[in-house]
Protein backbone atom coordinates (compact mmCIF):
# COMPACT_ATOMS: atom_id res chain seq x y z
CA UNK A 1 0.00 0.00 0.00
CA UNK A 2 0.99 3.11 -0.77
CA UNK A 3 2.79 6.23 1.43
CA UNK A 4 0.71 9.08 -0.97
CA UNK A 5 -1.79 11.25 0.80
CA UNK A 6 -4.95 9.42 0.62
CA UNK A 7 -2.96 5.74 0.54
CA UNK A 8 -3.59 3.55 2.73
CA UNK A 9 -0.35 2.95 4.59
CA UNK A 10 -1.02 0.05 6.67
CA UNK A 11 2.52 -0.92 7.70
CA UNK A 12 2.76 3.03 9.09
CA UNK A 13 -0.48 2.58 10.81
CA UNK A 14 0.67 -0.80 12.76
CA UNK A 15 4.24 0.63 14.10
CA UNK A 16 2.43 3.21 15.79
CA UNK A 17 0.13 0.96 17.54
CA UNK A 18 2.52 -1.78 18.55
CA UNK A 19 5.01 1.58 19.59
CA UNK A 20 1.67 3.06 21.79
CA UNK A 21 0.63 -0.56 23.15
CA UNK A 22 4.48 -0.56 24.53
CA UNK A 23 4.11 2.90 26.04
CA UNK A 24 0.88 2.35 27.49
CA UNK A 25 1.75 -0.53 29.00
CA UNK A 26 5.29 1.18 30.68
CA UNK A 27 3.11 4.07 31.98
CA UNK A 28 0.55 2.07 33.67
CA UNK A 29 3.33 -0.70 35.20
CA UNK A 30 5.14 2.69 36.52
CA UNK A 31 1.40 3.89 38.37
CA UNK A 32 1.06 0.14 39.37
CA UNK A 33 4.36 -0.71 40.74
CA UNK A 34 3.62 -3.69 42.00
CA UNK A 35 3.23 -6.38 39.00
CA UNK A 36 3.89 -6.44 34.78
CA UNK A 37 2.17 -6.80 31.67
CA UNK A 38 2.57 -10.76 30.66
CA UNK A 39 2.41 -11.20 27.09
CA UNK A 40 0.47 -13.73 25.15
CA UNK A 41 1.60 -13.28 21.36
CA UNK A 42 -0.87 -15.31 19.13
CA UNK A 43 -1.00 -16.37 15.82
CA UNK A 44 -3.96 -17.46 14.36
CA UNK A 45 -3.60 -19.89 10.76
CA UNK A 46 -5.51 -19.92 7.82
CA UNK A 47 -9.09 -22.21 9.00
CA UNK A 48 -11.73 -23.73 6.92
CA UNK A 49 -15.40 -22.03 7.56
CA UNK A 50 -16.87 -19.21 9.32
CA UNK A 51 -15.29 -16.32 8.18
CA UNK A 52 -11.86 -18.20 7.54
CA UNK A 53 -9.79 -15.27 9.86
CA UNK A 54 -6.40 -15.47 9.95
CA UNK A 55 -3.42 -13.16 11.77
CA UNK A 56 -2.19 -12.42 15.10
CA UNK A 57 -1.29 -9.97 18.11
CA UNK A 58 -0.18 -8.83 21.23
CA UNK A 59 -2.39 -9.88 23.84
CA UNK A 60 -0.90 -8.03 27.18
CA UNK A 61 -2.86 -8.76 30.91
CA UNK A 62 -1.98 -7.10 34.02
CA UNK A 63 -3.75 -9.07 37.18
CA UNK A 64 -3.43 -8.70 41.23
CA UNK A 65 -0.98 -5.85 40.95
CA UNK A 66 -0.77 -2.97 43.48
CA UNK A 67 -2.79 -0.62 41.66
CA UNK A 68 -4.74 -2.70 39.01
CA UNK A 69 -6.50 -5.30 39.41
CA UNK A 70 -7.23 -6.70 35.99
CA UNK A 71 -6.26 -5.17 32.68
CA UNK A 72 -5.19 -5.98 29.54
CA UNK A 73 -3.89 -3.67 26.37
CA UNK A 74 -4.26 -5.75 23.17
CA UNK A 75 -3.31 -5.49 19.93
CA UNK A 76 -4.57 -7.39 16.93
CA UNK A 77 -4.43 -7.19 13.38
CA UNK A 78 -6.87 -10.15 11.67
CA UNK A 79 -7.72 -10.62 8.09
CA UNK A 80 -11.03 -12.16 6.59
CA UNK A 81 -12.29 -13.28 3.58
CA UNK A 82 -15.40 -11.71 4.14
CA UNK A 83 -17.50 -9.82 6.72
CA UNK A 84 -20.29 -10.70 8.41
CA UNK A 85 -23.68 -10.17 7.83
CA UNK A 86 -24.47 -7.29 10.50
CA UNK A 87 -21.39 -5.35 8.75
CA UNK A 88 -22.86 -5.83 5.09
CA UNK A 89 -26.07 -5.00 6.50
CA UNK A 90 -25.49 -1.50 6.92
CA UNK A 91 -22.47 -1.39 4.89
CA UNK A 92 -23.73 -3.10 1.54
CA UNK A 93 -20.63 -1.65 -0.87
CA UNK A 94 -18.61 -3.99 1.35
CA UNK A 95 -20.35 -7.03 0.47
CA UNK A 96 -17.91 -9.16 -1.29
CA UNK A 97 -14.96 -7.78 -0.07
CA UNK A 98 -12.19 -9.40 2.04
CA UNK A 99 -11.28 -7.01 5.30
CA UNK A 100 -8.24 -6.35 7.53
CA UNK A 101 -8.50 -4.91 10.60
CA UNK A 102 -5.71 -3.52 13.11
CA UNK A 103 -6.18 -1.84 16.70
CA UNK A 104 -4.80 -0.97 19.91
CA UNK A 105 -7.59 -1.91 22.49
CA UNK A 106 -7.46 -2.08 26.54
CA UNK A 107 -9.58 -1.62 29.59
CA UNK A 108 -7.83 -1.12 33.37
CA UNK A 109 -9.86 -1.85 36.23
CA UNK A 110 -8.43 -0.67 39.48
CA UNK A 111 -9.23 -2.33 42.82
CA UNK A 112 -9.32 0.78 44.56
CA UNK A 113 -12.85 2.50 43.90
CA UNK A 114 -11.51 6.12 44.02
CA UNK A 115 -9.37 5.05 40.68
CA UNK A 116 -12.09 4.98 37.58
CA UNK A 117 -12.50 1.76 35.32
CA UNK A 118 -10.94 3.15 31.97
CA UNK A 119 -11.21 1.87 28.23
CA UNK A 120 -9.84 3.04 25.23
CA UNK A 121 -9.74 2.11 21.53
CA UNK A 122 -7.92 2.75 18.18
CA UNK A 123 -8.02 1.39 15.16
CA UNK A 124 -8.33 1.00 11.20
CA UNK A 125 -10.56 -1.08 8.94
CA UNK A 126 -9.88 -1.45 5.10
CA UNK A 127 -12.17 -3.78 3.17
CA UNK A 128 -10.75 -4.88 -0.28
CA UNK A 129 -11.44 -6.30 -3.75
CA UNK A 130 -9.50 -6.56 -6.44
CA UNK A 131 -9.26 -4.05 -9.14
CA UNK A 132 -11.12 -1.40 -6.95
CA UNK A 133 -9.88 1.35 -4.58
CA UNK A 134 -9.59 0.47 -0.47
CA UNK A 135 -12.78 1.15 1.32
CA UNK A 136 -10.55 2.28 4.75
CA UNK A 137 -11.75 4.26 7.63
CA UNK A 138 -10.41 4.83 11.46
CA UNK A 139 -12.50 4.25 14.79
CA UNK A 140 -11.94 4.69 18.14
CA UNK A 141 -11.66 6.72 21.25
CA UNK A 142 -11.48 6.84 25.58
CA UNK A 143 -13.81 6.77 28.08
CA UNK A 144 -14.24 6.72 32.04
CA UNK A 145 -16.10 4.88 33.96
CA UNK A 146 -15.61 6.07 37.83
CA UNK A 147 -17.40 4.54 41.06
CA UNK A 148 -16.80 7.57 42.99
CA UNK A 149 -16.28 10.32 40.88
CA UNK A 150 -14.01 14.06 41.34
CA UNK A 151 -15.11 16.59 39.32
CA UNK A 152 -11.60 17.71 38.95
CA UNK A 153 -10.78 14.50 37.37
CA UNK A 154 -13.57 14.07 35.02
CA UNK A 155 -12.94 17.88 34.24
CA UNK A 156 -9.54 16.88 33.45
CA UNK A 157 -10.17 13.99 31.08
CA UNK A 158 -12.64 16.00 29.41
CA UNK A 159 -9.99 18.50 28.88
CA UNK A 160 -7.73 16.58 27.28
CA UNK A 161 -9.37 15.16 24.94
CA UNK A 162 -10.72 18.57 24.19
CA UNK A 163 -6.87 19.74 23.75
CA UNK A 164 -5.83 16.83 21.52
CA UNK A 165 -9.19 17.91 18.85
CA UNK A 166 -8.55 21.68 18.55
CA UNK A 167 -5.75 21.21 15.99
CA UNK A 168 -8.21 19.57 13.52
CA UNK A 169 -11.35 22.25 13.83
CA UNK A 170 -13.72 23.39 16.71
CA UNK A 171 -16.45 21.17 15.69
CA UNK A 172 -14.60 17.78 16.29
CA UNK A 173 -14.37 17.75 20.37
CA UNK A 174 -18.55 18.46 20.71
CA UNK A 175 -19.37 16.08 17.81
CA UNK A 176 -16.85 13.19 19.25
CA UNK A 177 -18.13 14.04 22.91
CA UNK A 178 -21.30 13.71 22.00
CA UNK A 179 -21.02 10.68 20.10
CA UNK A 180 -19.43 9.31 23.13
CA UNK A 181 -22.09 10.25 25.30
CA UNK A 182 -24.77 7.98 23.08
CA UNK A 183 -22.52 5.06 22.25
CA UNK A 184 -21.85 4.46 25.96
CA UNK A 185 -25.27 4.54 26.96
CA UNK A 186 -27.59 1.54 28.71
CA UNK A 187 -30.91 1.74 27.14
CA UNK A 188 -32.34 -1.14 28.82
CA UNK A 189 -31.33 0.81 32.20
CA UNK A 190 -31.67 4.39 30.80
CA UNK A 191 -28.31 5.29 32.19
CA UNK A 192 -24.55 6.37 30.98
CA UNK A 193 -22.30 3.55 31.26
CA UNK A 194 -19.48 6.55 32.83
CA UNK A 195 -18.83 9.56 32.03
CA UNK A 196 -17.84 9.98 28.88
CA UNK A 197 -15.26 11.17 26.77
CA UNK A 198 -14.36 10.78 23.31
CA UNK A 199 -15.83 8.37 20.53
CA UNK A 200 -15.73 8.55 16.32
CA UNK A 201 -16.18 5.87 13.69
CA UNK A 202 -16.35 5.66 9.75
CA UNK A 203 -13.35 8.61 9.91
CA UNK A 204 -11.74 8.66 6.65
CA UNK A 205 -12.13 12.41 5.22
CA UNK A 206 -11.74 16.02 6.28
CA UNK A 207 -13.49 18.98 4.59
CA UNK A 208 -15.53 16.20 2.37
CA UNK A 209 -12.20 14.86 0.93
CA UNK A 210 -11.09 11.66 1.31
CA UNK A 211 -7.82 12.09 3.58
CA UNK A 212 -5.37 9.79 4.82
CA UNK A 213 -2.87 11.44 6.71
CA UNK A 214 -5.35 13.92 8.76
CA UNK A 215 -7.20 10.70 9.99
CA UNK A 216 -4.19 8.78 11.05
CA UNK A 217 -2.95 11.60 12.56
CA UNK A 218 -6.42 12.43 14.75
CA UNK A 219 -6.23 8.53 15.56
CA UNK A 220 -2.43 9.17 16.57
CA UNK A 221 -3.75 11.92 19.15
CA UNK A 222 -6.28 9.64 20.95
CA UNK A 223 -4.08 7.29 21.11
CA UNK A 224 -1.41 9.46 22.80
CA UNK A 225 -3.96 11.36 24.65
CA UNK A 226 -5.32 8.22 26.51
CA UNK A 227 -2.21 8.06 29.24
CA UNK A 228 -2.19 12.27 29.08
CA UNK A 229 -5.88 12.06 30.64
CA UNK A 230 -5.84 8.38 32.86
CA UNK A 231 -2.30 8.18 34.61
CA UNK A 232 -2.65 11.40 36.33
CA UNK A 233 -5.68 10.81 37.68
CA UNK A 234 -4.50 7.01 39.13
CA UNK A 235 -1.51 8.96 40.34
CA UNK A 236 -4.12 10.90 42.32
CA UNK A 237 -6.20 8.13 43.62
CA UNK A 238 -4.48 5.13 43.89
CA UNK A 239 -3.18 5.48 47.67
CA UNK A 240 -6.71 6.82 48.89
CA UNK A 241 -8.51 4.82 51.64
CA UNK A 242 -11.65 2.73 51.27
CA UNK A 243 -13.37 0.07 53.11
CA UNK A 244 -16.06 -2.38 52.68
CA UNK A 245 -18.89 -0.34 51.46
CA UNK A 246 -17.36 1.16 48.83
CA UNK A 247 -15.55 -1.96 47.73
CA UNK A 248 -19.02 -3.43 47.25
CA UNK A 249 -20.51 -0.69 45.32
CA UNK A 250 -17.41 -0.61 42.81
CA UNK A 251 -18.74 -4.36 42.45
CA UNK A 252 -22.13 -3.45 42.12
CA UNK A 253 -21.48 -1.14 39.43
CA UNK A 254 -19.07 -3.12 37.24
CA UNK A 255 -21.95 -5.41 36.40
CA UNK A 256 -23.24 -2.43 34.33
CA UNK A 257 -19.85 -2.68 32.48
CA UNK A 258 -20.31 -6.59 32.05
CA UNK A 259 -23.85 -5.62 30.62
CA UNK A 260 -22.82 -3.02 27.95
CA UNK A 261 -19.92 -5.01 26.98
CA UNK A 262 -21.88 -7.92 26.40
CA UNK A 263 -25.02 -6.41 25.23
CA UNK A 264 -24.16 -3.07 22.89
CA UNK A 265 -20.41 -3.04 22.34
CA UNK A 266 -19.54 -3.01 18.74
CA UNK A 267 -16.12 -4.58 18.83
CA UNK A 268 -17.06 -7.45 21.76
CA UNK A 269 -20.29 -8.31 18.86
CA UNK A 270 -18.22 -7.57 15.74
CA UNK A 271 -14.90 -10.31 17.46
CA UNK A 272 -17.57 -12.92 18.31
CA UNK A 273 -19.29 -12.89 15.27
CA UNK A 274 -16.46 -13.19 12.88
CA UNK A 275 -15.09 -16.04 14.95
CA UNK A 276 -12.25 -13.90 17.07
CA UNK A 277 -9.81 -15.09 19.64
CA UNK A 278 -12.71 -15.22 22.77
CA UNK A 279 -9.87 -14.92 25.58
CA UNK A 280 -9.02 -11.48 23.82
CA UNK A 281 -12.18 -10.24 22.85
CA UNK A 282 -13.91 -10.90 26.49
CA UNK A 283 -10.43 -9.71 28.34
CA UNK A 284 -12.64 -6.65 28.85
CA UNK A 285 -14.48 -7.80 31.86
CA UNK A 286 -13.71 -7.16 35.31
CA UNK A 287 -12.58 -10.08 37.98
CA UNK A 288 -14.90 -9.47 40.17
CA UNK A 289 -18.34 -8.52 39.90
CA UNK A 290 -22.19 -8.80 41.49
CA UNK A 291 -25.87 -8.25 40.98
CA UNK A 292 -28.22 -6.89 43.42
CA UNK A 293 -31.65 -7.18 43.13
CA UNK A 294 -32.83 -3.48 42.52
CA UNK A 295 -30.60 -2.26 44.59
CA UNK A 296 -30.63 1.23 45.17
CA UNK A 297 -28.38 4.16 46.97
CA UNK A 298 -29.15 5.78 50.22
CA UNK A 299 -30.49 9.40 49.10
CA UNK A 300 -28.43 11.97 48.76
CA UNK A 301 -25.17 9.39 50.23
CA UNK A 302 -21.65 9.43 48.12
CA UNK A 303 -23.25 6.00 45.72
CA UNK A 304 -26.06 8.28 44.79
CA UNK A 305 -24.75 11.25 43.29
CA UNK A 306 -22.41 9.07 41.18
CA UNK A 307 -26.06 8.71 39.02
CA UNK A 308 -27.06 11.85 39.68
CA UNK A 309 -24.38 14.43 39.28
CA UNK A 310 -22.16 12.36 37.17
CA UNK A 311 -23.82 9.89 34.66
CA UNK A 312 -25.97 12.25 33.25
CA UNK A 313 -25.02 13.96 29.79
CA UNK A 314 -23.05 17.23 30.94
CA UNK A 315 -20.63 19.63 29.10
CA UNK A 316 -17.62 19.37 31.79
CA UNK A 317 -15.63 21.87 29.62
CA UNK A 318 -16.78 24.31 27.46
CA UNK A 319 -17.22 23.60 23.73
CA UNK A 320 -15.78 26.81 23.11
CA UNK A 321 -12.30 27.67 21.84
CA UNK A 322 -11.72 31.03 23.04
Amino acid sequence: MSHAHNGCDVAAVKAFLLDLQDRICAALEAQDGGTTFVEDAWERPAAEGALALTGGGRTRVIANGTVIEKGGVNFSHVRGERLPASATASRPELAGRSFQALGVSLVIHPHNPYVPTSHANVRLFIAEKDGEEPVWWFGGGFDLTPFYPFEEDVVHWHQVGKDLCAPFGPEVFPKYKKWCDEYFYLKHRNESRGVGGLFFDDLNSWDGELNFAKSFAFMQAVGNGYIDAYVPIVAKRKALEYGERERKFQCYRRGRYVEFNLVFDRGTIFGLQTGGRTESILMSLPPVVHWDYDWQPEPGSPEARLTSDFLPHKEWVSARYD
